[in-house]
């Protein structure tokens, strides 16, 4: 008498399932890596088709010139123009940036993190600061415009676009310090606790020092996305185009003109596309090249402090 029964072997139907489960796995394999090459080859595109454009206009001149209305001039033959302004005035924009968010932002997620009560205050605060990460970049560009140019009267100058940009990334910095903060072992605040070591010694000698990788390079990416922003910029009224960089010279020594007119690579690029003459698109792109440069340079320089932090 046969032992099988009508339905089959309950065997059977754990390999079919096993079957499907991994025709699905590979499903979802494929998909995953069709998604990640999409992104790529996106990315290449856009990369060969700047250089591409950029091509015979990009050179050292092209760094160390102010801009010309005419194109020939940005040529390696021509007389010498180029996005030099634009240049230091983004450098410094970034630098003002990154000084009023290192101390706004990561005081704000020490004191949240490390010193703030667990109240539903507290809570409403975080969320409404995880909230506002999320905020269109023109809405910044109109509260800088009616806050920091008008209120405070600092005009459309170099401090009034750094606030205003500090203003922007600062919900970024403070979540991605309290995440940091908040990988630190609390075992490890414990064993500094029992040593004798009060609040303030702990967050300064254990906390900090342990955190400062992912408050880094939390800071730096969030300072790569300013340093490309144009809305609120405009809005501050930064220039289109300037001759000369926003620096002043006191006895031979440069300093930076912090209340005076400025230019930012996003508003160069911006003037140039504009312009009807197909020559200056190419010129357009070489200072694309220059800002996925500066970009480049800071997600390295991310990566590395990073590295060199978690090897300690």
């Amino acid at each position: 008498m046969s032992s099988d029964t009508a339905g089959g072997s309950p065997f059977e139907n754990v390999g079919d399932d096993v079957d499907r489960k991994r025709t699905i796995g590979k499903i979802f394999v494929a998909i995953c890596f069709a998604s990640t090459l999409v992104g790529i080859v996106a990315l290449v595109a856009l990369i060969a088709d700047v250089l591409y454009e950029s091509w015979g206009w990009l050179s050292l001149d092209f760094l160390t010139y102010p801009p010309s209305r005419f194109a020939e001039n940005y040529l390696p033959t021509g007389r010498g123009a180029g996005i030099y302004p634009a240049l230091i005035g983004s450098i410094l924009l970034i630098a003002l940036t990154a000084v009023f968010t290192m101390f706004l932002g990561v005081g704000a997620a020490i004191y949240l993190e490390e010193y703030a009560p667990e109240t539903k205050l507290t809570a409403f605060i975080e969320a409404n600061i995880a909230n506002l990460a999320g905020v269109p970049s023109i809405v910044y560009g109109l509260l800088g415009l009616a806050m920091f140019v008008r209120a405070f009267q600092l005009g459309t100058s170099l401090i009034a676009a750094a606030l205003t940009l500090t203003l922007l990334i600062l919900p970024i910095v403070i979540v991605s310090s309290q995440e940091a903060l908040r990988a630190v072992p609390d075992s490890q605040r414990q064993a500094a606790y029992g040593l004798g070591a009060n609040k303030w010694e702990v967050t300064r000698d254990v906390v900090l020092p342990r955190a400062m990788p992912g408050i880094m390079t939390g800071t730096i990416l969030s300072l790569s996305r300013a340093i490309g922003e144009t809305a609120p910029i405009i809005m501050v009224g930064a220039a289109t185009s300037m001759f000369v960089p926003p620096v002043k010279t006191t006895a031979g020594v440069p300093y930076p003109d912090l209340f005076g007119p400025f230019a930012a690579m996003p508003m160069q690029i911006f003037d140039w596309a504009r312009l009807p003459q197909a020559e200056f698109q190419h010129i357009a792109a070489a200072g694309i090249v220059v800002l996925l440069s500066v970009l480049l340079f800071m997600n390295a320089t991310a990566i590395y402090i990073r590295n060199r932090y978690e090897t300690r």
